[in-house]
């Protein structure tokens, strides 16, 4: 999964410009908001898939509680990682055009990175946090507190 949320995160989010110089690339646009941008389609990709996969979790493996909380941390962490990895890995064209542009006026568009890297946990923490909503809400559904002092609903 965390192949095709990166070539997701990749196509869908936007590069930050970049000015070619004899130092190397520079921001060309201090004020853009792409690179928030690039952070918040990967908190929304990875966070969409961690509420999938919490709620896979609850329903395939309840009966094994700790092993599957530890492997939606485990899982998440790993697949939040490849995500980044394959996103920033495969920007299209980028590379090749920094490489070939001139010094000078040329503006190229940036590799996708994150900015902000508390982003790489919102896939285990929006799965670990669904699966405890669910098991919340099961738990209190089922719970004998909620039957009324000496009789059944």
């Amino acid at each position: 999964m965390g192949l095709g949320a990166g070539l997701l995160w990749s196509g869908v989010s936007p590069r930050a410009p970049y000015q070619v110089t004899e130092q190397g690339l520079v921001l060309a646009d201090p004020s853009t908001q792409a690179l928030i941008a690039a952070d918040g389609w990967f908190a929304v990709i990875t966070g969409g898939l961690g509420l999938l996969c919490g709620g896979v979790a609850w329903f395939a493996g309840r009966q094994w509680m700790l092993a599957v909380l530890l492997g939606l941390c485990a899982g998440g962490v790993l697949a939040g990682w490849l995500t980044l990895w394959v996103g920033s890995t495969f920007t299209i064209g980028a590379v090749a055009v920094e490489a070939a542009a001139a010094p000078g006026v040329t503006i190229v568009p940036g590799a996708l990175r994150l900015t902000a890297s508390g982003v790489l946990v919102s896939w285990p923490l929006v799965a670990v946090g669904f699966f405890g909503l669910l098991e919340g809400m099961h738990g209190y559904r089922e719970s004998p507190l909620r039957q009324p002092y000496g009789g059944s609903l």
